[in-house]
């Protein structure tokens, strides 16, 4: 954990930069209630993270990039320090799920989830946002949800406890799909104190 957070603890004005840049995407060409374009089994999608928690009490905040890389037999997750070196790697296949840190030995357990929180310090719910990253998942009630830009269907509380709100959409220039271009996680926990994940979506491709 010393090494993920050496990596990625984020100097104010570094981290002030990144939330605006998030902020600041255009939905102006998006049509309203617009839905999610449909799940994709098989992925890659990049872009950036940040987030905040409680560590000892005291707010804690970090920032980086992504690599996502799905399909339906397993899923990839690299993780960046803002000058590019890998600093937390995630694999997940059917029963087991190994993390990764940089100066580290891998860490394996069945819950792709709790290994997370385990290994990085705060929780990062890997599991859900196979669909979440899409604009679907289920909700508290155990009902699939597909998010829509433009309404007040945007957000969604989970089974988990973590409140989904997709933020920002755009509209991609070849296929014309309207898409997720930021989506914020917010929860309460025992571990991290309100964890807030942000995530700004740079790219997405089909293997």
């Amino acid at each position: 954990m010393r090494s993920y957070h050496g990596f990625l603890k984020a100097a104010p004005f570094c981290l002030a930069v990144l939330l605006a840049g998030c902020a600041t995407v255009s939905q102006d060409s998006v049509a309203p209630n617009a839905s999610a374009p449909a799940y994709q089994s098989s992925i890659e999608i990049d872009g950036r993270i940040s987030v905040q928690y409680e560590q000892d009490q005291r707010p804690q905040s970090l920032h980086g990039s992504f690599f996502w890389k799905q399909t339906p037999q397993e899923l990839n997750l690299d993780m960046f320090s803002p000058l590019g070196q890998t600093v937390a790697t995630i694999n997940v296949k059917p029963g087991i799920a190994t993390l990764v840190q940089s100066g580290r030995a891998p860490q394996v357990a069945p819950d792709v989830d709790e290994l997370a929180a385990q290994s990085l310090g705060w929780p990062l719910p890997v599991s859900g946002m196979r669909q979440w990253l899409q604009g679907s998942g289920i909700d508290a009630s155990g009902k699939p949800f597909t998010a829509r830009a433009g309404t007040e269907a945007a957000s969604f509380d989970t089974r988990d406890g973590w409140r989904i709100t997709y933020a920002n959409w755009e509209t991609d220039a070849a296929s014309g799909q309207v898409r997720p271009k930021r989506i914020d996680m917010t929860r309460s926990t025992a571990q991290a104190g309100k964890v807030a994940i942000r995530i700004a979506i740079d790219g997405w491709k089909k293997p």
